[in-house]
């Protein structure tokens, strides 16, 4: 019997917004049979970036702490301090930035998540969801990219099984 593929949503939403959309991610992602946790950043330990087969990484742009374009404040927090150490190891990363589009750089927590996800070994999945502007309305765009990553998730899985297969084989008794 093939194993369920597991995802781990880590997410900064102080607004809601962010919360909406992952919201709507997990909802597609269940659809699809897969095992999810969601965990808000602020309760995230480190080791929580190593769970399940994809990490789902999303969090809204902010203009705070100097040049606009950064991460929310607890994602900053949570990447570039408490998980700073934690090395991906070819991990499967998918990211969710919000912006607005009243700024110059709109969505660009993602190219500050991305960034981490390189520097520390992790493979990012692509293309990232990107929501400029209030979520509400935009349920089409989010269930569309969360369909194609539940059917990233599902190669991927069915990989890893052959994978475990082939490094193992069944053996035969004659």
């Amino acid at each position: 019997m093939a194993s369920v593929p597991s995802a781990q949503i880590i997410y900064a939403s102080t607004s809601g917004h962010t919360e909406y959309v992952v919201q709507q991610v997990a909802r597609q992602l269940q659809i699809a049979n897969c095992k999810l946790q969601m965990i808000q950043v602020e309760l995230a330990k480190p080791e929580d970036l190593l769970q399940g087969d994809l990490l789902i990484l999303a969090s809204g742009t902010w203009n705070t702490g100097g040049i606009e374009g950064q991460m929310n404040p607890h994602m900053h927090d949570y990447l570039l301090g408490r998980a700073k150490d934690v090395q991906l190891k070819g991990k499967h990363v998918a990211i969710v930035a919000l912006g607005d589009d009243r700024y110059f750089y709109t969505c660009r927590a993602n190219e500050h998540m991305r960034k981490f996800v390189h520097d520390h070994g992790g493979k990012v999945l692509e293309p990232a969801l990107l929501i400029v502007n209030e979520p509400y309305g935009q349920e089409e765009k989010i269930q569309s990219w969360s369909m194609e990553l539940s059917k990233e998730l599902g190669m991927n899985n069915a990989l890893r099984i052959m994978n475990k297969v082939s490094k193992n084989p069944p053996s035969h008794n004659s």
